[in-house]
């Protein structure tokens, strides 16, 4: 957590304490639990807008809390709109990643990376910020405790060419099938013959958090939706295990991922 952060949940701390109130009783206030108060207060998880909006209602504070989410956002160097995700992604224990169109980020390669934002989206400055950020999010993955990652994706997304850049589907293949065989990450694929199937509804990412509480990311061609309703979130995790009950095992996952591979040379 940097600095920016750490400033903001003591300024948290400080107004909560300005009140004399409990975490317990701030969280009544403000429809939520004093255990997720308390997370909030530790760094377990990430204010979201939605905390600091009810906070900022709830004590007319003419818009105070978001105002500094939102500048916490611009001061970070990763794409604003997934600044809240990043937070949570970075708190988790486990991720549990479903892909329809992409390698999951985490899990890309630099050139890769790079290719996902073609095609005029971005300017080259932002292009090279937002491929920065991306692999400064992997570091996760190597840290003393990383999260288990569970990603589960469609063949389709191994298969599916980048023109104009030979080799990169290759090199991207052959990186997946190596870090696939860390201890913390799991990757499984959905084979082309398994038809229709659930995950095809669209991509989504559930994330569980050192309290036990889970939360979940979605995204299409428009925004990014972080998904907190416990009961939202329970019916992305039925469909978790639907698709990855689609998947292969993981050995025979990393074969078909190497054998991908040989054919992109």
């Amino acid at each position: 957590m940097g600095i920016a952060t750490d400033y903001v949940l003591e300024e948290l701390r400080l107004f909560r304490a300005g009140l004399g109130l409990s975490q317990d009783d701030f969280g009544k206030a403000i429809g939520y639990s004093g255990s997720h108060v308390s997370s909030v207060d530790t760094g377990g998880r990430p204010p979201t807008k939605e905390y600091m909006r009810a906070i900022d209602e709830r004590y007319r504070t003419g818009g105070r809390f978001v105002r500094m989410l939102e500048r916490l956002a611009q001061l970070d160097a990763e794409p604003t709109w997934l600044r809240e995700w990043i937070e949570f992604e970075r708190a988790a224990t486990t991720l549990r990643w479903f892909e329809l169109a992409y390698v999951p980020g985490l899990l890309q390669t630099e050139r890769y990376a790079r290719s996902t934002l073609a095609g005029g989206r971005f300017a080259a400055e932002d292009v090279d910020r937002i491929v920065a950020s991306r692999l400064e999010r992997q570091s996760i993955l190597q840290r003393p405790r990383p999260p288990q990652l569970v990603a589960v994706l469609d063949e389709a997304v191994l298969r599916r060419p980048v023109l104009g850049q030979p080799g990169l589907m290759a090199e991207q293949c052959e990186y997946l099938a190596h870090v696939a065989a860390d201890e913390h990450i799991q990757v499984h694929v959905v084979p082309m013959d398994a038809g229709m199937y659930l995950g095809l509804a669209g991509q989504f990412i559930i994330a569980e958090l050192p309290d036990g509480a889970r939360v979940a990311h979605a995204d299409n061609q428009l925004s990014a939706q972080i998904v907190d309703a416990p009961a939202d979130v329970a019916t992305l995790a039925k469909t978790w295990e639907v698709v990855r009950n689609e998947a292969l095992p993981r050995r025979q996952s990393i074969e078909l991922i190497k054998e991908v591979a040989k054919s992109w040379t």
